[in-house]
């Protein structure tokens, strides 16, 4: 049993919240343990340079924590996010690329902020499973709106972390156990159960294909997880 009474193979508690935030298109509100993302897609009618004239569209990511949001606050800077949030958002981008039909689309930029409001591990996992939640309601919205017919992704996505701790493959770390991993992994797959991004790390020791093979496998187990959940609030 972990310092929470988890499981090895057991998530935290999680809940997923459509429609929290008022006027953006589409949002989530993701809760996985003491791990509290507000994530909104925002439609617009204006693509980057690099894509005129391709006849698709894109799907780009922005991801903050709020200056108390963990254990000691985070400094401000209004001016660009730090290399670490670049990264994450960069990862978050990508993974929402990967399940979306850009062609149809169309020529229109959909924007993901993600913002943790409480962070406890895990903020970047919890922001592509609400991400997958937000960006479906902001494609209802263009559907309702006749600008385009039909839901442009290919299928779901989500994202959960592995590890391993004190010897013991777990999923779902939370603060305290990622930052005593002797291992520690981000798991981005789809619901057909490819990867998209795979971002594991020996701290303290090199891991074994073994290893890496039963981490995998925790990760697809909470990604189904997850992606069951997602399937139940967005009512598909």
């Amino acid at each position: 049993m972990r310092h929470d009474n988890r499981k090895q193979d057991q998530l935290r508690s999680f809940s997923l919240e459509r429609g929290y935030a008022k006027f953006a298109e589409g949002s989530c509100f993701v809760k996985i343990g003491d791990t509290h993302m507000l994530v909104t897609a925002t439609v617009e009618e204006v693509i980057p340079r690099f894509k005129k004239g391709h006849g698709e569209g894109w799907v780009t990511a922005e991801y903050s924590m709020l200056a108390r949001s963990g254990r000691e606050r985070n400094s401000r800077d209004p001016m660009r996010p730090n290399g670490r949030s670049m990264e994450i958002q960069r990862l978050i981008g990508r993974a929402m690329r990967s399940v979306t039909d850009l062609k149809m689309l169309g020529e229109r930029t959909i924007t993901v902020d993600c913002d943790a409001i409480r962070a406890d591990g895990g903020t970047r996992c919890a922001a592509i499973t609400g991400a997958y939640v937000a960006i479906y309601d902001a494609m209802r919205w263009l559907i309702d709106r006749r600008m385009i017919k039909t839901i442009a992704l290919r299928e779901p996505i989500a994202a959960i972390s592995v590890g391993i701790v004190n010897g013991q493959n777990m999923l779902d770390l939370d603060y305290q156990e990622d930052s005593n991993a002797e291992t520690d992994m981000n798991v981005v797959m789809t619901g057909s159960n490819r990867f998209v991004e795979i971002q594991g790390t020996a701290e303290i020791e090199p891991f074994s294909s073994e290893a890496l093979g039963q981490m995998l496998a925790l990760g697809r187990k909470g990604c189904q997880e997850l992606m069951a959940a997602q399937k139940a609030i967005l009512e598909i």
